[in-house]
């Protein structure tokens, strides 16, 4: 299996918790060639995952071949709203901690909680940071905080305390993986189950024990060699029918 330095593109649109894909891009650079795709909206302007969409597709249009997408959590569902938009634009689409519906993310957790009780903002982003990471010391959990306060101002998720979003519960043409995390509250087991009736014969579907909202960080090497593994049955697919026809 050959890659070239520009046929993989994890997507990122929450720069502030980029330090959670770190390891796992490290993990997959020792293997193939990584690409990082960035978007970041300013506060002061309106959350757009369309814009995001065909922003992407405005880097993507020069391209002569598709090309396999990654994505955690928001990064994840524009890369879904892309593939189902543009799907002869992409080998394959991999998503982690995306559920059904796909726009469950934790900033829809956040804002329901924070008009549910009468928390303020600060002690709801404690608990949610708290319960995400699993780090048992407080003063761990303290440091995380702006990195969320930080996507919650820039990301273009498409939840406010005035609305939340819902989105279509339906596949996606292109070979798909689905990662998720057995120990994760945000997109529950559950959530990530609903995929299983819109897998087709090839897509894959794989549980980590642990990490939480955040597994691939947690475990790199796991959620690393099962995007690879998927990537070579992809590849070795390929090569049978070629072979045939």
């Amino acid at each position: 299996m050959k890659f070239s330095s520009d046929d993989v593109l994890w997507l990122s649109v929450s720069p502030s918790l980029q330090c959670f894909d770190r390891s796992l891009l490290s993990y997959l650079n020792d293997s193939v060639p990584v690409q990082i795709w960035e978007y970041q909206q300013t506060e002061d302007e309106a959350c757009s995952l369309d814009m995001a969409v065909e922003l992407l597709h405005d880097f993507l249009t020069m391209r002569d071949r598709p090309i396999h997408l990654l994505g955690h959590s928001t990064s994840g569902l524009v890369g879904l709203m892309y593939a189902r938009r543009y799907p002869h634009k992409v080998s394959s689409l991999g998503l982690l901690a995306v559920g059904i519906p796909s726009a469950v993310n934790w900033q829809a957790h956040y804002y329901t909680h924070l008009s549910a009780f009468p928390w303020s903002s600060k002690q709801v982003l404690t608990q949610m940071v708290s319960d995400m990471l699993g780090f048992q010391n407080p003063s761990i959990n303290q440091k995380f905080i702006p990195y969320f306060e930080d996507d919650l101002a820039c990301s273009p998720c498409p939840h406010s305390l005035f609305r939340m979003s819902n989105s279509s519960d339906e596949g996606v043409e292109v070979p798909l993986l689905i990662c998720s995390s057995k120990t994760d509250f945000v997109v529950s087991p559950i959530v990530m189950r609903r995929w299983s009736k819109f897998l087709k014969k090839g897509d894959s579907f794989w549980e980590c024990p642990d990490g939480r909202h955040f597994f691939h960080h947690f475990y790199p090497e796991q959620v690393g060699e099962e995007i690879l593994n998927f990537w070579l049955s992809l590849h070795t697919r390929q090569r049978v029918l070629d072979f045939k026809f």
